[in-house]
């Protein structure tokens, strides 16, 4: 199983998320830890990609108008992807992704 560590700026913009979208950005890493797991590439509903200018950080999306931001890490556990996220919101997260 991946292992993950949370930035402080992605921790107070999830805060800031509703309950509703909390729970839908928990159903969407669900799909997106089964996806690392199975290591075929992620889904395409997840819509997994580089964000332009911004080597080594990648986008998830998780609603409409509902993205995260992650990169990979160091691995914590020896053969275990490390996924560090980095910010969560809507498309304002890119001004500083």
């Amino acid at each position: 199983m991946p292992t993950f560590k949370t930035r402080p700026r992605f921790r107070r913009d999830f805060e800031q998320l509703s309950a509703d979208e909390k729970e839908r950005f928990r159903q969407a890493v669900e799909k997106f830890v089964e996806d690392l797991e199975h290591g075929r590439g992620f889904r395409s509903g997840l819509r997994v990609k580089g964000i332009q200018g911004a080597r080594g950080i990648f986008e998830m999306t998780w609603a409409d108008d509902g993205r995260a931001t992650f990169e990979y890490g160091a691995p914590v556990k020896a053969g275990q992807i490390h996924v560090v996220w980095r910010r969560i919101g809507g498309h304002t997260i890119f001004s500083s992704p």
